[in-house]
């Protein structure tokens, strides 16, 4: 099947025009046509014209622009009126772009996989997995994914720690509704009662702790390869982040620096710097290909800290703005509230519309 596959798509590429611009359409789109609008051409923003569909084994539907016409921005059409949700689609003149959109209500879904067992840290827990809008519409479509710690606080407030949850669903929901954000699936960790010493390297002198890598190792040895053989992941760096607050963003920005190879982005929130007089301040390893975002509100939530590791960063060879992203929130305090207004910057940094490609 897979050789099917590639012929079918070496044959869609064969079909193309000598210097043309072309879409490619992943979607079963069963008795109705696929149609396409856009800025240039024959296809106008108002009314669409069909796309050509695949007479191979795979659903696709190809539209294609004399490259002549410059850069085009588009959107698909499911029949003649039904419009894909999200943002415009931005081809480069003379490129082919292979597109999976979705067209009903822009609603993922969180899903529980209870008791997950981790061999490294001898205990269980639950996976709280958010599945974005389109995965059960669009088959052919595959998602990069975000990791994050005390993933009972993220989706649902009657099982946060203090009653108020990130709210990633409806944040992502929103962001990818309106265009600014691709879809991905969020793999929620839950926490356990060993979280203090899960989430830090050895060791406080008051909290103790130095659970991290046997955590580090949960994740990349276990969680990882079951989210990725269960679900339609982007499995590659590129499309693999981690994210977490307070210890869990120290926990995160240690994973990250420790696995270049299997993450390209990593943010620590509100992130516990502090954490062992400040020792992680001092030993900030040399610039790895990884993106942080780092952030701190201004009300008790350890600024200072957080600076001084944007800071030691920057001296290690990381580029503001490029691959280190800092963001101090004005009258944010150290709390899900605080973090549930300001996760929309992380998730747009990482996952920008159309940045992801099957």
């Amino acid at each position: 099947m897979k050789h099917l596959a590639i012929a079918a798509a070496a044959l869609l590429l064969a079909q193309a025009p000598a210097g043309a611009t072309t879409v490619r359409v992943h979607y079963a789109a069963g008795k109705d046509v696929i149609q396409v609008r856009a800025d240039k051409g024959a296809a106008g923003w108002s009314q669409g014209v069909p796309a050509t569909r695949d007479l191979g084994p795979l659903n696709v539907w190809t539209f294609t622009w004399p490259d002549a016409l410059g850069d085009i921005q588009m959107k698909p059409t499911l029949g003649a009126d039904k419009v894909s949700i999200g943002g415009v689609y931005k081809l480069a003149a003379g490129s082919t772009l292979d597109i999976y959109p979705f067209f009903g209500a822009p609603f993922g879904k969180v899903t529980i996989v209870k008791d997950v067992a981790s061999p490294q840290l001898s205990n269980k827990r639950a996976l709280r997995i958010y599945l974005p809008p389109s995965y059960g519409e669009n088959l052919a479509k595959r998602y990069p994914v975000l990791y994050m710690h005390d993933g009972q606080n993220l989706f649902d407030a009657k099982t946060a720690s203090f009653g108020v949850e990130w709210g990633i669903d409806e944040t992502i929901n929103r962001l990818v509704a309106t265009g600014v954000m691709d879809e991905v699936i969020v793999v929620g960790i839950d926490n356990t009662p060993e979280r203090i010493a899960e989430y830090t390297p050895c060791c406080d002198p008051k909290y103790g702790g130095g659970k991290l890598a046997a955590y580090d190792a949960f994740i990349v040895e276990t969680v990882k390869p079951y989210v990725d053989r269960t679900y339609r992941t982007l499995p590659g760096k590129d499309t693999t982040a981690i994210m977490g607050s307070s210890l869990g963003g120290i926990a995160s920005v240690l994973i990250g620096q420790h696995h270049p190879d299997i993450f390209s982005k990593a943010g620590g929130v509100s992130s516990s710097f502090w954490w062992n007089n400040g020792t992680l301040l001092t030993k900030v390893p040399d610039r790895v290909p990884v993106k942080f975002y780092l952030d701190a509100g201004t009300r008790d939530d350890g600024l200072d800290d957080t600076t001084k590791m944007r800071d030691a960063m920057l001296a290690k060879g990381w580029r503001d703005g490029d691959d280190l992203l800092f963001y101090k929130a004005e009258g944010g305090r150290h709390n899900e509230a605080s973090w549930a207004a300001r996760v929309d910057k992380p998730l747009t940094w990482f996952f920008p519309w159309g940045s992801a490609r099957q």
